[in-house]
């Protein structure tokens, strides 16, 4: 169980008139000011022209924002949901080699996806992890991505405020991502299993890092993904990693529903939970960003 708690991030003045009538001419002929004469149907047709432009610009709106939804394919409630194309396989031993490969992998994909680099490419050389280490899993990186996006949108929610952290370009949450107490109000109740030494607490547990893992899974699952000789749960490549090592527990085979929605309840028991990762993870198996 990294985390057994739902925590779901929650998303003219009008110009003053100017309708001055002018003082009568020395002739005795009365000036019609603005709203005489010519200037009148000027003054409409100035006041028409506006209404159409805004009419105009609002309809564009309206229509560009219709387009683009319906420009988003139909997600599929299938559990678990499609595995998204595989990331490429990798040399885990050689750094430089598989970081680079990572990158050209990721990077088309980020921005489409609305996924930072970073993160992405933990996804993929996690899913590349597994495949080595126990490929009877099946575990896709669009499932770790959808666990991402729940979690903390892929390390920049740190459960109350959106944008609150980023992922640094080692991949490291910046400030740590550490979440609220868990002591039974509104939230499972962990008492300190770590002394404090990962979240600073120790009357109870918090959640940690980009994929939230508590401190006692942490020190169960976590794994040194990036090899710089420390298992960081504020690294979204361990953390990622970690993740994945959870997810194909207990051997788990993911590509089946009881498998797929067994390795998510072990995250979250909320049924609730399982379905937003389920729909985050099918909108990356589509090639879009949940909404």
């Amino acid at each position: 169980m990294a985390s057994n708690r739902y925590r779901r991030p929650q998303r003219i003045e009008p110009n003053e008139s100017l309708w001055e009538a002018s003082e009568a001419a020395d002739s005795g002929r009365p000036n019609r000011g603005l709203l005489g004469g010519c200037g009148f149907f000027v003054v409409v047709v100035a006041l028409l022209a506006i209404i159409a432009l805004v009419g105009y610009l609002v309809a564009g709106f309206v229509s560009g924002k219709n387009n683009a939804e319906s420009d988003r394919l139909p997600v599929p409630t299938d559990v678990p949901p499609k595995a998204a194309a595989p990331a490429p396989t990798v040399d885990l031993e050689d750094a430089d080699a598989s970081y680079q490969k990572l990158l050209d992998w990721a990077k088309p994909k980020s921005e489409e996806l609305n996924i930072p680099l970073q993160a992405l490419m933990a996804y993929g050389k996690a899913e590349v992890f597994v495949r080595a280490k126990t490929p009877e899993c099946s575990l896709s990186w669009n499932t770790l991505a959808g666990l991402g996006y729940v979690e903390t949108r892929h390390g920049t929610y740190d459960g109350e405020t959106f944008g609150a952290a980023k992922l640094n370009d080692q991949g490291i949450a910046e400030p740590d991502i550490i979440g609220p107490q868990l002591n039974g109000e509104g939230f499972a109740k962990v008492d300190d299993t770590d002394e404090g030494r990962l979240d600073g607490d120790r009357k109870y547990d918090r959640a940690l890092g980009p994929m939230q893992f508590i401190p006692e899974s942490w020190k169960i699952y976590g794994v040194d993904a990036d090899n710089d000789g420390e298992k960081n749960p504020q690294s979204v490549y361990d953390a990622a990693a970690s993740a994945a090592v959870l997810l194909c527990s207990k051997g788990r085979d993911l590509s089946t529903e009881s498998g797929w929605t067994s390795a998510i309840k072990g995250y979250n028991l909320s049924d609730r939970y399982v379905a937003d990762v389920r729909d985050a993870a099918a909108n990356y198996a589509l090639g879009q960003s949940p909404q």
